[in-house]
C-alpha cells in the first residue's frame, strides 16, 4: 500500500501484544490456553484508588486537565520521588502522559534525529527498540548474559558509546529479564556516564517497588546526583499499584526537555484522562501496604516458576530479583523436533509449538532481542502456573 509512511515499515507491531491476541483468539475459539504472556499484574486496582476515581466522577472532574498532569498529581510525583528516591524535582520538571510507554515515546520523539544512537541492554522490552527507530535514530544493543544475571556490565557499556550515542535506556527490575541492580553495579555504570556528557540517561523504573530477596531499589540519579541535569526518571502505575488499564506514567527531567515533551503531547493526545489522574493522586499518597503484600504472592509464584522449568528437558531458568517475569533459556530445545513433528530452529518455532501443542502462551525471546529464550509473566495464581509449567515441562520431555 503506497500511501503508508516510510516510516511504519521500519518497525513491528508489538510481540507481547501480538502473543497475548493470539492467545485470546484460540481461547474464544474453545482452545484450553494459558496466557503467560502480558506483563500485567492479576491483582484488582486498591478500593481506595478506585473510590478517589469515583468521587472525581460524582464531583464532575471529567473535563480538559493541562496537557502534562493536572498541579494536584505533579505535586503528589515531585513527594513521591522525593520520599522513595532521594530525588529534588519541581512541578515543571514533571511530566504525566497516557501511561509510561506515551512518557518513553514522547521523550525519543522529541529528542532523537537520524543517525543517533541509543543504546539498549539487551534483552530488552519489545517497545525501545522500535520507538528509536521511529524516530529515525538507531537502536545499540549492549548484551548482557545469564552468567552475568542479565546485568550490564561497565566495559560492555563503554564499548558500546559512540560519539553518536545520544541516549543510554536503562531499565531495573528489568523487563524481560526480571535482573536488578545493586547501589555498587549501578555506581559502576554511573561512573562509566560521568566520563561521557554527551549521553543523556533514560531510568524506566516502572518496576521499582517489585523487588524481592531483600535487593534494595535505587536510580541512576540518585546513586550518581551529577548525572541528575541529563537523567529522565520515568515510572508508572501499572505494575506495582495494579493499574494497567488505568493508563498513567509520569517522568521528572530536565525542564527544557519535559517542556519538548509537552509540546509534542499537545500535538497528540493532549491531557491523560482526568479520573485516572485523581485516582493517581490517592495511589502515589494514600497506604502503600498492598505492595509489600502482593510481592510475597510474586515471590511465591516465582520461586514455583524457576523450581519447576529447571526441571523441565533442555530448559535453564535463572531466579530474577524482581519485576514479574522468568527469562529461561530453551538452548537445550534448539534442534530438536516437536512431538507433532515441527521443527524448533529458534525460540519462536519453540513457543509457536508450544502454544499449539499445549496451550501455553510466552514470548519468545528474539522479541526482546535475546535468544534463544522465552519470557513467563507469573503474575497470575499458582494454581495456573503450576499447569502451565507441566505442560512446558510435557513439551520439551517430548522433543526429540
Amino acid at each position: 500500500m503506497g500511501f503508508i509512511a516510510d516510516s511504519l515499515n521500519r518497525i513491528q507491531p508489538s510481540a507481547t501484544i501480538a502473543v497475548s491476541t493470539k492467545a485470546r483468539q484460540l481461547k474464544a475459539a474453545g482452545r484450553d490456553v494459558i496466557s503467560l504472556s502480558a506483563g500485567e499484574p492479576d491483582f484488582d486496582t486498591p478500593e481506595n484508588i478506585k473510590a478517589a476515581a469515583v468521587q472525581a466522577l460524582a464531583a464532575g472532574k471529567t473535563k480538559y486537565t493541562d496537557v502534562d498532569g493536572i498541579p494536584e498529581l505533579k505535586a503528589a510525583i515531585v513527594r513521591k520521588f522525593a520520599r522513595d528516591n532521594g530525588l529534588d524535582y519541581k512541578p515543571s520538571q514533571i511530566s504525566v502522559g497516557t501511561g509510561g510507554k506515551q512518557v518513553i515515546y514522547n521523550a525519543l520523539l522529541a529528542t532523537l534525529n537520524p543517525g543517533d544512537e541509543v543504546i539498549l541492554p539487551a534483552p530488552c522490552w519489545v517497545s525501545y527498540a522500535d520507538i528509536v527507530l521511529l524516530a529515525g535514530a538507531t537502536p545499540v544493543f549492549a548484551e548482557t548474559t545469564a552468567q552475568h544475571g542479565y546485568r550490564l556490565k561497565p566495559d560492555v557499556l563503554e564499548a558500546a558509546i559512540t560519539p553518536k550515542t545520544k541516549w543510554l535506556i536503562f531499565n531495573s527490575p528489568s523487563n524481560p529479564t526480571g535482573s536488578a541492580y545493586s547501589w555498587d553495579e549501578m555506581k559502576l555504570l554511573t561512573d562509566v556516564l560521568l566520563r561521557h556528557e554527551h549521553v543523556w540517561i533514560m531510568s524506566d523504573d516502572i518496576y521499582e517497588h517489585l523487588i524481592y530477596d531483600g535487593l534494595k531499589f535505587c536510580t541512576p540519579a540518585q546513586v550518581e546526583p551529577g548525572l541528575f541535569n541529563r537523567t529522565l526518571t520515568v515510572n508508572g502505575l501499572s505494575k506495582a499499584y495494579c493499574m494497567t488499564g488505568w493508563r498513567l506514567g509520569y517522568a521528572g527531567g530536565p525542564e527544557p526537555l519535559i517542556n519538548a515533551m509537552r509540546k509534542l503531547q499537545s500535538q497528540s493526545t493532549s491531557n491523560p484522562c482526568s479520573i485516572t489522574q485523581w485516582a493517581a493522586v490517592e495511589a502515589l499518597d494514600g497506604p502503600q501496604d498492598f505492595i509489600a503484600q502482593n510481592n510475597a504472592k510474586f515471590v511465591e509464584r516465582r520461586d514455583l516458576v524457576v523450581s519447576m522449568l529447571n526441571q523441565a528437558k533442555g530448559l535453564s531458568c535463572p531466579k530474577p530479583e524482581g519485576a514479574f517475569y522468568v527469562y529461561p533459556s530453551c538452548a537445550g530445545a534448539i534442534g530438536k523436533t516437536s512431538a507433532s513433528g515441527v521443527a524448533i530452529n529458534t525460540d519462536e518455532d519453540f513457543v509457536t509449538a508450544l502454544l499449539e501443542e499445549e496451550g501455553v502462551a510466552v514470548v519468545h525471546g528474539a522479541a526482546f532481542a535475546g535468544s534463544p529464550a522465552f519470557r513467563v509473566s507469573y503474575a497470575t495464581s499458582k494454581d495456573v502456573l503450576e499447569d502451565a509449567c507441566h505442560r512446558i515441562q510435557r513439551f520439551c520431555g517430548n522433543l526429540k
